[in-house]
């Protein structure tokens, strides 16, 4: 069975980017040698599923960060690959059943329209949510109006010197 899982950092008001897409504010809680558990979450995960612009702010970064993984990038518009990622321009349930069909296990859904797609569909199982503490005021919210509740359980919560608060959830299922 494929599970469908969510890592991502957000502000403590909700935004998870600035209104221009600038993560600027994620450097407020880099410290030396500390990754928060991504790169053990990343080795779990065989596949990737992210919105267009994650996948452009990815690109921004330099060096790509899924080296030998399988990503997908939901847009409706055209897509070069520069690392072997393929463009889904379908439901996220659609891709669900393909991913599954085609064998992925654990996949890593990204980008604040694309999880919420996911949620809406009941196809997210866990969700990781890293509170930065800062408060934005504005920008790219993570969680939007949902078309139903998603009911989580909470399953472990750790603070950091940073002041991150790291909080993993399982989702309830129906």
């Amino acid at each position: 069975m494929t599970r469908f899982c969510v890592y991502i950092a957000t502000s403590l008001d909700g935004f998870i980017a600035r209104a221009d897409g600038g993560l600027d504010w994620l450097s407020l809680v880099e410290a030396p040698g500390e990754d928060y558990g991504f790169h053990a979450f990343l080795e779990g995960v065989d596949t990737l599923v992210l919105g267009r612009a994650t996948y452009d702010a990815v690109l921004g970064f330099g060096q790509w960060p899924y080296a030998g993984k399988r990503c997908v990038v939901l847009t409706h518009g055209a897509l070069t690959s520069r690392h072997g990622e393929e463009a889904f321009s379908g439901t996220a349930e659609a891709l669900a059943e393909r991913l599954s069909t085609e064998g992925a296990r654990r996949v890593y859904v990204d980008g604040g329209v694309v999880i919420g797609q996911f949620l809406d569909a009941g196809l997210v199982s866990e969700l990781t949510l890293s509170v930065v503490p800062v408060l934005l005021g504005g920008g790219v919210r993570l969680f939007g109006s949902r078309e139903r509740d998603v009911r989580l359980d909470l399953v472990g919560s750790a603070g950091f010197p940073s002041g991150l608060v790291q909080s993993e959830y399982r989702v309830r299922r129906a």
